[in-house]
């Protein structure tokens, strides 16, 4: 499995069919925040690797390291990379918090944020996070394109 490269100047590209089913987890771990992970090749996401978050929470999420493990290795069997770790925000803007930069251990992939803020409209954003860079410089948007 390749941890996928989340440099700036990249484009997700991901299906309305996924982008449905990002919306409705997150609409389904309601009030809590949800999470997971994607996968797919070079850009394109094919695939949503539902998590439990353990910490049951509507402000943060945790994925066990248990479960990472085992999505990691089921993205791996299916000869698929992993390009994006996911979680949403049931209140507020699709944008990381500090929660979110400081937990992003993986500066290879991207992060991407489904916001419920407004239920109507809900939001999909991705970014590159470095969280040992200046903070000026931690968070850079990733564009998704809608296939």
């Amino acid at each position: 499995m390749i941890l996928s490269d989340a440099s700036p100047g990249r484009c997700l590209r991901i299906s309305r069919e996924l982008r449905r089913g990002l919306i409705a987890h997150a609409n389904d771990d309601l009030p809590n925040e949800c999470c997971g992970m994607l996968s797919g090749s070079g850009d394109d996401v094919t695939t949503l690797h539902r998590a439990a978050n353990t910490e049951s929470s509507p402000f943060m999420y945790v994925m066990s390291p248990q479960e990472q493990l085992r999505l990691m290795q089921e993205i791996d069997g299916a000869g698929l990379d992993l390009l994006a770790i996911y979680h949403s925000h049931t209140r507020s803007a699709a944008y990381p918090s500090r929660t979110d930069v400081e937990l992003a251990f993986y500066p290879s992939l991207a992060y991407l944020i489904i916001s419920l803020a407004d239920p109507d409209e809900p939001e999909i954003r991705a970014f590159a996070i470095r969280r040992e860079a200046d903070p000026q410089e931690a968070i850079s948007e990733i564009p998704i394109e809608t296939v």
